[in-house]
């Protein structure tokens, strides 16, 4: 563990612990992954809100502060790097389209983090189910695919309050989202084209064509009048277009 991040992780816990409730930075611990590794030269870009993600809620007038930037660090790297030969992490998407040698982009996001107490569930086990998404970017910028996955975790209850059973469920989570991505990812269009030796290639045509048939549709919004300022005011009349031509001679 490099020394700045133990740092981080001390000073949080020492931060979290000053504030009551329940606080936990899990960290990702993943396994040597037996799968073949795909000879391609990629861009890693964490946002700076993953790097420093925290979920907080409160259950049942608990608090519960649950930060989850440095095991997110740790998961993106542990996972690209047991999948391609060489990895790059960059800053931001700017820097990654100054690189000339990438064929490809990673960005990976936590899009959602839930969780049962044990209290929520009989008192047995607690649960954590994290859902992230990979946003995958062509070496020009344009993004090549949005790739999605669920990572499962439960861990037995070791008391209603206690920090370690979330702890451990967060990190089984991670583990199960990082298994489904290692077994899932070389099915996709991603990885078939990466194992070619080729880059990714979204032109801004391409782009532009991919966001009109998403059904995508961004409209600007008719300004209403006040009555009390306009009492004649009415919305102006739509527009009708329509590519059915009238009968001739009509």
């Amino acid at each position: 563990m490099h020394r700045w991040q133990l740092t981080t992780i001390v000073s949080l816990t020492l931060a979290l612990t000053a504030c009551g409730g329940v606080q936990i930075a899990p960290q990702s611990q993943l396994p040597k992954a037996l799968i073949d590794v795909i000879p391609a030269k990629v861009g890693l870009v964490i946002p700076a809100d993953q790097r420093n993600f925290v979920h907080t809620e409160t259950r049942g007038g608990v608090s519960w502060v649950i930060a989850l930037g440095v095991g997110q660090q740790q998961l993106a790297r542990g996972v690209l790097e047991s999948t391609f030969g060489q990895v790059n992490e960059l800053p931001d998407l700017d820097s990654a389209r100054s690189s000339t040698d990438l064929q490809a982009v990673f960005e990976p996001q936590i899009e959602q983090f839930s969780f049962a107490t044990a209290s929520e569930t009989g008192g047995e086990y607690v649960a954590v189910t994290i859902r992230y998404r990979i946003n995958v970017y062509a070496p020009n910028g344009e993004r090549f695919d949005s790739l999605t996955l669920t990572g499962y975790g439960t861990a037995p209850a070791g008391g209603l309050g206690s920090a370690e059973p979330m702890e451990e469920a967060t990190r089984v989570a991670m583990r199960d989202a990082a298994a489904r991505f290692l077994t899932q990812f070389p099915d996709t269009e991603v990885a078939k084209t990466l194992v070619q030796g080729k880059r990714l290639q979204v032109s801004a045509a391409d782009a532009v064509r991919a966001l009109a048939a998403s059904g995508l549709r961004i409209e600007a919004v008719p300004i209403r009048v006040s009555r009390r300022v306009d009492p004649d005011w009415k919305p102006p009349m739509r527009e009708v277009s329509s590519s059915v031509q009238a009968p001739a001679g009509s």
